[in-house]
C-alpha cells in the first residue's frame, strides 16, 4: 500500500468512527424517548397504578376509548321512568297521622271518618334532637349506728370507662371504618351529640374497641384461611413514616387485613397458614410459595400489560394488539358463562384454542427478544399453570378485582392520613376494617355488631359471632 493510500485511510477512519458514535447516540436517545413516552402514557388502564393516580385528562380519555361515555347530558333522560323512595315498613314507623276530608269536594256534604275506604301513604323522615344519655353514679357513705364506722357503697356497678359500649362503637366506626381523623371525630361528636371528648380519650376508646373485636377477627381469619377460593393483594402502608406492607385476604364469606413489617415471601407464607384452596392474585414473586397449579393469575393485570404493549411501535405493538384480541375473547366467554349462556364444559371447549393461541403468542414474543416485552411475556409463561384455573374450577374468577376492591378503602385511608403511628394503631386499623368488611358480607349492621362486641367485653359474656344467622 502506497503512502497516498495510507493517508486516505487515515482521513476516512475517524469519520467512520464518528458516524458510528453518532448512530449509537441516536439509538440510545431513541430508546430513552420511547421510555419517557411510555412513562407519560402510564395510567391505571395500562399499568399497576391505582385509578386514584389518574389525572382528570387521563380519566376522560379512558372513558372515551372504552366508550363508557354516552355523550348525553347528566341526569334523567327524556322518557326515563323515575324511581320513588320506598316506604319504610310500618313496624318501623314512629308516629302515624291520619288525615280525613271534612266535606265532599263535589257537593260539600259533610263526611264522617268512618266512611273511609281507601288510603294513600306518605312518609317523612326526621331526626329527633340528639343528645347524650348521661348516667351519674353517686356512691353513698353510711355511718354505722353501732360502731360509727363509715361504710361506702361498692364501686362494682360503676363502669371502668366513662364511655359506654354504643358510644365506643361509634368512635370506632368514625375513625376505623369511615376514617375520620381523631380531631374530626371529636368535632363531630361535639357538634352532633354534644359530647365532650378529648383526643387522648378517642385513642383510649380505639384501644378498647380493638380488644373487644379480637374474637370476631380471629373467627374471620379462620373462615378465610379455610375457604376453597381466596383472593389476595397488597399495598404499601406507613407506620410513623416507616414503610410497611398491608395485605388483604378475601373470600366470599369474609375479608381480613394485616399490616406487616414487609411483603417478602417468608413473611407472607406465615400469614397464609396451611395454604389451602385456590389463591387468586397478581404475579407477585412474593407469592411463589403457593403451588402454581392452585393459583389463578389476574387477567385484569394481564389486560393492562397488553394495553401497554399495544401502545408501542413496531413488532411490540403488533404483539400487544393480538394479545388484546385474545383477552377480549376470554372475557366474552367468561361473561357468557356467568350469564348462563355457556356451561362449564362448553367454556372448556371454547377456551382450548384460545389457550393454545395465547401461549404460542407469548412464546413468539419471548423469541423476538423485544425490550421490555419479551421479559414480561417470559414471566407470564412461568405462570402458565396459573393462567387457566378459572376454566376448570367452579368459584374461581379470572380477575383479582375482589381483593383490589377490598383494599381500596385502606389505600384511600393511607392517602388521607399517611398511615398510623404505632403498632397499637395498626392493630386497631386492621381489626376494625376486618370486622366492618366481613360484617357487610354477612349483611350485619356494623355499628350494632361493634356495640355487641363492646358490650360483651364489658360484661364478660360470650362474644358475638360474625357468622351466626341473624
Amino acid at each position: 500500500m502506497g503512502h497516498g493510500t495510507r493517508r486516505v485511510v487515515a482521513e476516512v477512519d475517524p469519520k467512520d468512527a464518528r458516524i458510528a458514535e453518532l448512530e449509537r447516540q441516536v439509538e440510545e436517545l431513541t430508546r430513552l424517548v420511547q421510555e419517557l413516552r411510555e412513562q407519560l402514557r402510564r395510567n391505571s388502564g395500562n399499568s399497576n397504578r391505582p385509578p386514584s393516580s389518574d389525572t382528570p385528562g387521563q380519566k376522560a380519555e379512558r372513558r372515551k376509548q372504552s366508550g363508557s361515555g354516552s355523550g348525553k347530558k347528566r341526569g334523567g333522560q327524556p322518557g326515563h321512568k323515575g324511581l320513588t323512595r320506598a316506604l319504610v315498613a310500618e313496624e318501623k314507623v314512629s308516629e302515624f297521622k291520619h288525615l280525613f276530608p271534612s266535606a265532599c269536594e263535589n257537593c260539600w256534604t259533610p263526611l264522617s271518618p268512618e266512611g273511609g275506604t281507601r288510603v294513600r301513604r306518605y312518609q317523612s323522615v326526621e331526626l329527633p334532637p340528639l343528645k347524650a344519655h348521661v348516667t351519674q353514679w353517686v356512691r353513698h357513705g353510711v355511718e354505722c349506728p353501732r360502731c360509727q364506722h363509715e361504710t361506702w357503697a361498692s364501686t362494682a356497678p360503676i363502669p371502668t370507662s366513662p364511655f359506654g359500649p354504643r358510644l365506643s362503637a361509634v368512635v370506632g366506626l368514625l375513625t376505623g371504618v369511615y376514617h375520620l381523623s381523631r380531631r374530626s371525630a371529636v368535632r363531630l361528636l361535639g357538634d352532633v351529640l354534644g359530647i365532650d371528648i378529648s383526643l387522648g380519650a378517642v385513642s383510649a376508646v380505639e384501644a378498647r374497641v380493638s380488644e373487644a373485636v379480637k374474637p370476631a377477627v380471629d373467627e374471620a381469619w379462620a373462615q378465610v384461611l379455610s375457604a376453597p377460593v381466596k383472593h389476595t393483594d397488597g399495598t404499601q402502608w406507613l407506620e410513623g413514616g416507616q414503610a410497611r406492607a398491608l395485605w388483604t385476604i378475601a373470600s366470599s364469606m369474609a375479608t381480613v387485613f394485616k399490616i406487616l413489617t414487609d411483603g417478602k415471601s417468608r413473611t407472607l407464607a406465615a400469614l397464609f397458614g396451611l395454604k389451602l384452596g385456590v389463591l387468586v392474585s397478581d404475579r407477585a414473586t412474593a407469592l411463589n410459595f403457593w403451588a402454581m397449579e392452585a393459583r389463578q393469575v389476574c387477567w385484569a393485570h394481564l389486560l393492562r400489560k397488553a394495553i401497554s404493549f399495544s401502545e408501542r411501535d413496531g413488532p411490540a405493538g403488533a404483539i400487544g394488539r393480538e394479545f388484546l384480541d385474545y383477552i377480549g375473547i376470554l372475557f366474552d366467554y367468561w361473561g357468557r358463562l356467568r350469564s348462563g349462556e355457556l356451561q362449564r364444559d362448553m367454556l372448556r371447549e371454547h377456551m382450548a384454542p384460545v389457550r393454545a393461541q395465547v401461549e404460542a403468542l407469548l412464546e413468539r414474543a419471548v423469541a423476538a427478544r423485544l425490550p421490555h416485552v419479551s421479559g414480561s411475556c417470559e414471566d407470564i409463561l412461568e405462570h402458565r399453570a396459573a393462567l387457566w384455573t378459572f376454566v376448570d374450577r367452579d368459584g374461581v374468577e379470572p380477575t383479582n378485582n375482589h381483593a383490589e376492591r377490598e383494599l381500596r378503602a385502606f389505600v384511600l385511608w393511607r392517602k388521607r392520613s399517611f398511615g398510623t403511628q404505632s403498632t397499637r394503631g395498626n392493630l386497631f386499623a386492621e381489626r376494625v376494617m376486618t370486622v366492618a368488611h366481613t360484617a357487610r358480607k354477612q349483611e350485619k349492621n356494623v355499628l350494632e355488631f361493634l356495640t355487641a362486641c363492646c358490650t360483651t367485653a364489658r360484661t364478660g359474656a360470650p362474644p358475638p359471632s360474625l357468622f351466626a344467622a341473624p
